[in-house]
């Protein structure tokens, strides 16, 4: 039995399994989960888990290089932009569109669903 970090089996093989530059998307809720591209699902109700809360967990286990979020999450959610840079203060930080953003989760490794309901919280988090 694992001591503890991520214990979900499936994020788990997906964070041993991702290499260098490969993308991991972490979404809300109702972000549209591209067809081709695998889902982890780890929503249980609303903000629960939050987007922060995956990226605390995985941030522990992974090699992060890159942080990408949009610009309607710089518009509409400021405040959480803020919690990020807190959160990952090293790492290097770009901003898309979120049509963009859109287009390069279905490059994403996998996509790591949350219950998060903050408007625009996804980020793409690049490997290390």
């Amino acid at each position: 039995m694992k001591k503890g970090g991520v214990l979900h089996p499936q994020l788990n093989r997906i964070l041993a399994e991702t290499g260098h530059t490969d993308m991991l998307t972490i979404c809300d809720r109702g972000f549209p989960v591209p067809l081709g591209v695998e889902r982890v699902d780890l929503a249980l109700t609303d903000d629960l888990p939050a987007v922060t809360d995956a990226l605390r967990a995985i941030a522990g286990e992974f090699m992060i290089d890159c942080i990408i979020i949009t610009e309607e999450m710089q518009a509409f959610s400021p405040e959480r932009v803020a919690l990020l840079k807190e959160l990952m203060p090293d790492a290097r930080w770009k901003v898309l569109p979120h049509v963009q953003f859109k287009q390069l989760c279905t490059e994403s490794r996998a996509v790591i669903r949350t219950g998060d309901t903050t408007p625009y919280a996804n980020l793409i988090i690049v490997s290390g």
